[in-house]
């Protein structure tokens, strides 16, 4: 069996790669009311996501009108990793066939990714994949252990590597949020300028929300976001041709 691409797995299945990030000192997003730069969080500064420590949040995964699998995103706990502290969470998807488990170790405040463990059942083969980011110098490294073979990647950009998984739950740490924000996402092989197109009325199962709608340039994704003080992701929505929507069926902390 040809071996699925991540960021294809990332972008078709899960469709993570979906709103916003954050450049620890090298950030950059333009509003348009604005029209300026934005400075990253300063180490003294409170961490915004403490609060969301024990999140559960649930997804219907659905194609087309079928419904296919289930999704579930879980911030775990705070923890140290090699001496810094870091955020644990955890994201689950089950389709047919199909298994996908990610657990990331992330900044607090940024959300950058610093390591992600990934077990993937696509049957009948499964891959592990571990991800080693360092941030300070812009790079990634990825190791993929399938059976008995393994492969290592090296990953180079000029500014911050964001994980796909994460982009939509840091766009709720952003104050003060408008029609015509922008900002733009480095991920390991893409790059993106998100925008929040509109506040709009969204039906999912778990009810209808007043929430932020957010598109992408290249146009390859959509997200919706509660617009109130939790700033849950409602409804990830790709837009190519294989497509998945993940919709709200059930959140907790």
């Amino acid at each position: 069996m040809t071996r699925v691409p991540r960021d294809r797995i990332i972008l078709c299945v899960i469709l993570a790669a979906a709103a916003a990030g954050w450049f620890l000192k090298t950030v950059i997003f333009r509003s348009s009311e604005h029209g300026g730069e934005a400075a990253a969080f300063s180490p003294a500064q409170e961490d915004p996501i403490k609060k969301y420590v024990g999140e559960k949040i649930l997804y219907q995964v659905k194609l087309g009108i079928l419904s296919v699998g289930t999704a579930e995103f879980e911030h775990r706990d705070i923890a140290e990793l090699n001496g810094t502290a870091v955020h644990v969470v955890n994201f689950r998807t089950v389709l047919a066939r199909f298994r996908d488990n990610e657990l990331i170790y992330c900044l607090p405040g940024s959300l950058l990714p610093v390591r992600v463990e990934r077990m993937i059942d696509f049957w009948p083969k499964k891959e592990r994949i571990t991800e080693e980011y360092d941030q300070t110098v812009f790079s990634l490294k990825i190791t993929r252990e399938e059976g008995k073979s393994r492969s290592e990647q090296v990953i180079k950009k000029d500014r911050a590597i964001h994980n796909a998984v994460l982009l939509p739950y840091y766009v709720r740490t952003i104050p003060g949020l408008k029609e015509g924000w922008r900002m733009n996402v480095q991920l390991p092989t893409q790059s993106f300028i998100v925008s929040l197109d509109s506040i709009e009325e969204v039906k999912v199962p778990a009810g209808t929300f007043k929430a932020y709608h957010f598109t992408s340039e290249p146009r390859k994704f959509e997200i919706w976001i509660s617009a109130d003080e939790k700033r849950i992701p409602l409804k990830l929505k790709g837009t190519s041709s294989a497509g998945y929507t993940l919709l709200l069926t059930g959140y907790s902390i």
